[in-house]
């Protein structure tokens, strides 16, 4: 379990690794707020990547996590929060 906090570089490695990404998106753009769909993303690249942020992190995501966050920012403070003390001490 990682105690670091969740940031766009680990969410862009973890997409990568897992799904790769479209000829024509570039992921070191600006892409916070940019609707995982619009950057080539769909279900079951995004179930791949929770699935990976979940064993890297030692977190278990709601299953509507990325139905409840569609872009990179929304998504990172989703983790974070998750991350915090406590969210752990819970």
């Amino acid at each position: 379990m990682s105690t670091n906090a969740f940031a766009l570089a680990d969410l862009k490695r973890i997409l990568l690794e897992g799904a790769g990404a479209d000829d024509g998106i570039d992921l070191d753009g600006d892409i916070l707020d940019l609707d995982f769909e619009s950057l080539g993303y769909e279900s079951l690249a995004l179930l791949e990547t929770g699935g990976r942020i979940e064993r890297e992190y030692g977190i278990a995501l709601d299953d509507d996590v990325f139905t409840d966050n569609r872009t990179p920012r929304t998504l990172i403070a989703a983790v974070n929060e998750l991350l915090s003390p406590a969210a752990t001490a819970a």
